[in-house]
């Protein structure tokens, strides 16, 4: 082990993430990469994807997200060669020799670690619906990591939570085009998505509710751009505080807003 990837799981593991932790991380890699650099120059986001599996040892998990969303715009997909659109570290991850990929064609997931064998097969109809990766993390006691990336541009779970209470902002919709599993089949396959209704002008607005889990101490770590800029929260504290939200009627300018009209 290099003295820089020392450092990252010391850093990791003061930030939140355990040995043998089930962990979805939402990451960007830019800043950590600057400030290793100089002392390693071999340093990758491969090398910072290992970094975090050493963290959570042999007995850990590791999800990324793969979300790519050609397919909403009648690109195919194919589960063996379809790209992260979430950056450098989810690709090392999705190219990884271990990784198990899920199978929704707009949010999958690259999965490495002992119970990465719950996660293979896995083709949930609904991206955010109780049978996806995001309720298999959420049953099995998993943990959110964000790595310098506000809430507004990581934290999917919010959606989780939406669509399990069913929330009048967003809707469900369809989406249809060509998909390639893993034996490289091709057919024709219908996946849904629970999405904002943008005939209501209803924008993501989740960083009011990223800074609530701040102040009400749920989030462990360090802010984006602060320390080694990584955070942690339990799955399960993230889905009762936002559900709570939710159930009170405090979602509009928490976890969403309405943009003004152009009449």
């Amino acid at each position: 082990m290099t003295a820089s990837t020392e450092a990252l799981v010391a850093g990791w593991r003061k930030s939140g993430i355990g040995s043998g932790d089930m962990v979805l991380l939402h990451s960007s890699l830019k800043r950590t990469l600057r400030r290793y650099r100089k002392q390693d120059p071999q340093l990758d986001p491969a090398a910072i994807l290992d970094s975090f599996l050493l963290a959570i040892g042999p007995e850990g998990t590791l999800l990324l997200p793969l979300f790519n969303f050609d397919f909403t715009k009648g690109i195919p997909f194919d589960i063996r060669s379809t790209p992260s659109h979430m950056g450098a570290l989810t690709e090392a991850g999705r190219q990884h020799q271990k990784a198990v990929r899920t199978g929704h064609p707009i949010y999958s997931f690259a999965v490495i670690g002992a119970r990465a064998r719950e996660f293979k097969g896995v083709v949930n109809f609904s991206g955010y619906g109780a049978d996806s990766p995001f309720g298999l993390l959420y049953r099995g006691g998993g943990k959110i990591a964000i790595l310098d990336l506000p809430d507004q541009n990581s934290v999917t779970f919010y959606h989780f939570v939406e669509e399990n209470l069913e929330v009048p902002y967003r809707y469900h919709k369809t989406f249809t085009g060509s998909y390639t599993d893993a034996e490289g089949r091709s057919d024709e396959r219908t996946f849904g998505l629970f999405v904002r209704d943008l005939d209501k002008g209803v924008e993501t607005h989740v960083d009011p509710m990223g800074e609530y889990l701040w102040q009400a101490g749920l989030y462990e770590g360090c802010r984006p751009g602060e320390g080694n800029g990584l955070r942690t929260i339990k799955a399960a504290l993230l889905f009762d505080a936002t559900a709570n939200v939710i159930k009170s009627g405090k979602a509009e300018e928490m976890l969403y807003r309405i943009a003004p009209r152009n009449d």
